[in-house]
């Protein structure tokens, strides 16, 4: 029998363990490669020039904003789907779903056809004297799109595993829909809310194809730091591999804290 001490049984076969390794060297030694590459003595100079701070700052704005905006919208969006079975319910969690593996140029050209000055909304929004594409308000629309699914699968999941026992007693003792949803439905799954809009930021951050596709590349206006990175790759290689360790050390930061509330969210208790 397969035992670990202090642990009891496993259930995991050693070789399992073989196989685990290769891929988490998979995707380690990209990392120590990039790490290895870096010009550390020349590494704060080329972290703050003037164009890095730009892309930088710029980025933590339009993903704050995009993220502000999945929780607006993806706390609905997930509640109807956990909660209010109807037809077409999965042809719906399907299209929400379809940035997760749709290609980022295709959601930003998608995106362009909508919002564009020829676009769908794009003609009535340029007689209303809207402009949107080529905007820093594209760049937030562009990572609002692909991010937003990340949101809505851990806020859905988080919601079918609490069920909604709380919610029916609230009901039962006459406190409103609305009310429910305020004091109950939102506290209960409020670690699975934090850790979507922790990883929806994450995704927001390194967004780069859609974006480029919708919003362009203008300097303080839609050049985010993943663009900026690509661009100094052209340029400047010790630059571009500088810029990307920090969004490296960023993303494992973010995914950390949303792991880390995740294991360590105590259970909450409501009082209907």
């Amino acid at each position: 029998m397969n035992r670990r001490r202090g642990t009891g049984y496993t259930g995991v076969p050693p070789w399992i363990y073989v196989i685990a390794a290769a891929g988490a060297l998979f995707v380690l030694l990209p990392l120590v490669a990039m790490v290895a590459k870096v010009n550390w003595p020349q590494f704060i100079p080329l972290i703050t020039s003037e164009s890095s701070v730009t892309a930088l700052g710029l980025s933590l704005r339009t993903s704050a904003a995009s993220t502000a905006l999945c929780v607006v919208m993806g706390i609905p969006l997930a509640l109807v789907l956990a909660r209010s079975p109807f037809p077409g319910q999965r042809l719906l969690r399907a299209f929400v779903l379809l940035p997760l593996v749709l290609p980022p140029v295709v959601g930003g050209i998608a995106l362009l056809y909508t919002f564009g000055r020829q676009g769908l909304l794009g003609k009535s929004l340029e007689v209303a004297g809207i402009h949107i594409a080529f905007s820093t308000t594209a760049v937030v629309l562009a990572q609002t799109f692909v991010a937003l699914p990340f949101l809505v699968v851990s806020l859905e999941g988080a919601l079918r595993t609490a069920g909604n026992r709380y919610e029916m007693v609230a009901a039962t003792l006459g406190a409103r829909p609305t009310t429910v949803l305020r004091r109950v439905t939102v506290p209960l799954v409020l670690p699975g809310l934090a850790s979507g809009a922790v990883l929806s930021f994450a995704r927001s951050l390194g967004e780069f194809g859609a974006t480029l596709t919708f919003a362009g590349s203008l300097e303080g206006v839609t050049r985010t730091l993943p663009l900026e990175i690509y661009l100094q790759r052209e340029t400047d290689a010790d630059a571009a591999v500088a810029l990307s360790l920090v969004l490296v050390a960023v993303a494992v930061a973010v995914v950390g804290l949303s792991y880390g509330r995740r294991n360590t969210s105590a259970p909450v208790e409501v009082q209907p």
